[in-house]
């Protein structure tokens, strides 16, 4: 290993450099606030006179095997690729002709010299190599902007940084000299090096690796380079797309399904690497399973399991937050692939759990008590009788047998807590849930509520308001301050409008007969209401009566 002081664009010169990023490194992730505290300094660099500025360590090694002087970034990316894309963005706007510098040939020598190798053919030309993904996004940023991949953090980046030179701070001449005065100490490995230890031991000084960037490198960096690019494009890449990049979560649950015990969130990477070595786990096997796994934790993140049913009550259960379930519903969807459950089976396995889970929330019962439960569930249901044989039966049987903390509230136990629950006054996720439930189940007519309630066209209406008016207070009685205090946050005094403010503290008949009042609501809930002529303590009780009724069908 040998390590000296260079300046960064020294490290980037010469058209016959490549720096390919290893595909056991993360995605391209700085995010908009750390271009921006590039930017910054090097204002600061120009503004201040200075001639240097640590820009911390680049780690790399010598690839032999390349046609070119081919380098592999092993610590570093994120700063190479940044500045790669400055450089880009420099090179556009001048080329089109939006700045123009005092210096000739700086466009040029940005293009010819960081860019591109200029006598390679179009395809192979770019030097900087990143992993799959933002290699195509990276790509695109050469060519015209309605190929731009808008999504991609890359395209994010170079878009801050093409705006921001533009406003001129410094001259795009001043901006170009400030990237030379950037220094690093530039670590190249020898062959022989352990990069595995070498990475583990680095402070980075960009953004901490997640656990699941410290799983791939260990899983990939030891492989000779072609098992690497295999075993990324095979796998890898694949188990990144199915948990939306967000590897760390799934292998925390993936863990817990095959250890039975849940690892702490710091401590994923660590329990990982105990699971492959005290196990001898060979890769390709491990990786082919973590792939299965990961395809089914797509279909908890998505709902696309071609069921319309079961799609719609992993939304809801998604939108409740119930990630507790994932390493129970993981071995479920193991089951389903194996063929010992039917897709129906499947379907009625989650709607149990969704009513255990939402009653248990009416109820108010701990949810600490959940990750236990469900971490330990699947295996409860198979030692009943050593099979997995009537899994439905056996489920809904574990969880009626559930004591305490733990219970399976029963029909009067939640009734009882419905009627009585301030409903307004719950976390927005589980109200909205009981409203869109109350409007959408029973009927292929359904509404988009959640849609509309996040764009704010639907909201919560107190069918007697908030503020009580005279009108309203001759109507309710000589009991409307109790009346009022005890049913004003009730669900038999909610409903959902798109008209909540038209609605305001108009009296029961202004609200039931105006334009777009109750008579002619389009919200199936709203028609109950509209039948009737009042709104007292009479019908709060009835329409109490009938939502305790219609939620136990539920």
């Amino acid at each position: 290993m040998k390590g000296s002081e260079c300046k960064f664009v020294k490290y980037m010169e010469g058209s016959d450099k490549r720096f390919v990023i290893p595909v056991y490194q993360r995605n391209y992730d700085w995010k908009t606030e750390n271009c921006k505290q590039l930017y910054d300094d090097l204002v600061k660099i120009t503004k201040g006179h200075r001639k240097s500025h640590f820009f911390g360590s680049l780690v790399s090694v010598y690839n032999p095997d390349g046609h070119n002087e081919e380098f592999l970034i092993i610590d570093g990316q994120q700063r190479l690729t940044t500045v790669s894309l400055l450089f880009l963005a420099m090179y556009n706007l001048i080329d089109k002709g939006v700045i123009v510098p005092e210096t000739a040939n700086l466009k040029q020598r940005i293009f010819e010299e960081y860019l591109v190798d200029k006598w390679k053919p179009e395809d192979t030309r770019i030097k900087l190599k990143p992993v799959k993904n933002d290699q195509t996004a990276f790509g695109k940023l050469f060519s015209d902007p309605t190929e731009h991949i808008r999504e991609s953090n890359l395209t994010v980046n170079y878009d801050y940084f093409y705006d921001r030179i533009q406003k001129q701070e410094i001259t795009i001449d001043q901006l170009y000299d400030a990237i030379c005065c950037l220094e690093i100490i530039n670590i190249r490995l020898d062959m022989d090096d352990n990069p595995q230890l070498i990475f583990e031991s680095l402070n980075s000084t960009g953004l901490d690796l997640s656990e699941g960037d410290k799983i791939r490198n260990f899983i990939l960096m030891g492989l000779p380079s072609k098992e690497q690019e295999d075993y990324y494009e095979k796998y890898w890449n694949k188990i990144e797309v199915c948990t939306k990049y967000d590897v760390s979560a799934f292998i925390r649950d993936y863990l817990s399904v095959k250890q039975q015990v849940i690892p702490q969130k710091k401590k994923i990477y660590i329990n990982f690497k105990d699971f492959v070595e005290l196990g001898k786990i060979k890769t390709e096997p491990l990786l082919a399973e973590m792939q299965a796994y990961a395809k089914r934790y797509q279909i908890l993140l998505d709902g696309n399991s071609g069921s319309v049913a079961l799609d719609a009550c992993i939304d809801r259960l998604n939108r409740l937050e119930t990630t507790v379930t994932r390493p129970y519903f993981l071995e479920v969807l193991r089951l389903y692939n194996e063929n010992k459950l039917t897709l129906a089976q499947v379907t009625e396995i989650f709607l149990t759990t969704e009513n255990y889970l939402f009653r248990r929330t009416m109820c108010d019962l701990p949810t600490n008590a959940l990750n236990k439960i469900f971490l330990m569930l699947h295996r409860e249901i198979i030692r009943y009788d050593g099979t997995e044989d009537n899994y439905v039966e056996k489920l809904k049987y574990a969880l009626l047998s559930k004591k305490e903390r733990a219970r399976f509230p029963d029909d009067v136990e939640f009734k009882v807590a419905f009627g009585e629950c301030p409903v307004y006054l719950m976390n927005s996720k589980n109200k909205i849930y009981i409203l869109e439930r109350f409007e959408n189940f029973g009927t292929s007519e359904d509404k988009d509520v959640y849609r509309h309630c996040d764009d704010g066209t639907y909201s919560i209406e107190h069918i007697m308001p908030q503020h009580l008016t005279p009108v309203w207070q001759k109507e309710l009685g000589d009991d409307y301050g109790q009346i009022h205090e005890m049913w004003l946050h009730r669900m038999a005094n909610l409903t959902l409008t798109a008209y909540n403010s038209k609605y305001s503290n108009r009296s029961f008949t202004e609200k039931k007969t105006m334009q777009n009042g109750f008579d002619d609501s389009g919200i199936r809930m709203n028609t109950w209401i509209a039948k009737k002529d009042k709104w007292t303590l009479a019908e709060l009780e009835e329409r109490s009566e009938y939502l305790m009724g219609r939620v136990l069908t539920i």
